[in-house]
């Protein structure tokens, strides 16, 4: 991931209350194994799937609670430039940018319809060294009630350009030159009002359904699907400490591809 372009996902980490019980439940569904957690560095501990690092969990600073959520990170060139556009867009910085140690420099904000996500600056690490594999990441999509505010601050602040799929559903994408890197979706009333909006991170695995079995064995709540799509076969879990997150098996594909629309 050296030289990602600005925008583009580069990594995804959870706070979770209980350590030991995330890592059996991903370590079940999805096959990561764990680095070592470090005192030093606050516990943040690596996860791997084959090898290679696809995601951290985390545990909360002193007095930190509250429900478990994926953080997906966006590659910046310069954090400190970044983080003064998100405030320039109307965007809220809940973390200054601070490098950790050489790793790379961080920070996490609030885009203006209050989905919360984090920006990186690659140092030693580099970000994800897979994607869609097994266990690795391979999508995310901004999900929120207010999507105008969402569609003019993301391509603002990254330079990302627009699309509209066609069909009912309220769904944008986000491209950097001719990749599509991010999407964007509206919540509807089918989400319960006590969720707040959120970046849903798809992890890649061979057997959708297989993974959704795993996942309820370790106390997991399927939230939709498993339904098969264009772009492989997905469903939606809630983690037992309720992070939500989804699945896809990108080899079993059905139907055609959403016709788009460029927007501006």
């Amino acid at each position: 991931m050296a030289g990602a372009p600005e925008g583009t996902p580069c990594w995804a980490d959870a706070v979770f209350d209980d350590l030991d019980q995330a890592k059996d439940f991903y370590d079940h569904v999805l096959g990561w194994t764990f680095s070592e957690t470090s005192p030093d560095q606050g516990g943040y501990t690596q996860a791997y799937a084959d090898g290679k690092a696809v995601a951290a969990v985390v545990p909360p600073m002193p007095g930190q609670k509250g429900t478990s959520q994926w953080c997906l990170h966006l590659a910046a060139r310069d954090a400190s430039a970044t983080a003064a556009r998100i405030r320039e867009h109307g965007g809220e910085l809940l973390t200054d940018p601070v490098q950790v140690a050489d790793h790379g420099t961080m920070c996490l904000a609030r885009d203006p319809g209050g989905v919360v996500f984090g920006v990186w600056q690659a140092g030693t690490h580099e970000g994800f060294q897979a994607t869609e594999t097994p266990g690795a990441f391979c999508w995310a999509e901004v999900c929120t009630r207010e999507p105008g505010k969402s569609d003019t601050f993301f391509p603002a602040v990254f330079g990302y350009r627009s699309k509209q799929l066609e069909g009912a559903m309220d769904f944008r994408v986000f491209d950097l030159g001719e990749r599509s890197v991010l999407g964007r979706m509206r919540m509807t009333d089918d989400f319960p009002p006590e969720v707040p909006p959120y970046v849903n991170v798809y992890f890649t695995v061979d057997d959708c359904d297989a993974a959704v079995a795993r996942a309820t064995e370790r106390g997991g709540v399927l939230r939709s699907g498993p339904m098969d799509s264009p772009f492989g076969r997905l469903a939606t879990v809630g983690d037992p400490q309720g992070a939500h997150f989804s699945v896809i098996g990108l080899t079993t594909t059905e139907g055609e591809m959403p016709g788009t629309e460029p927007v501006g």
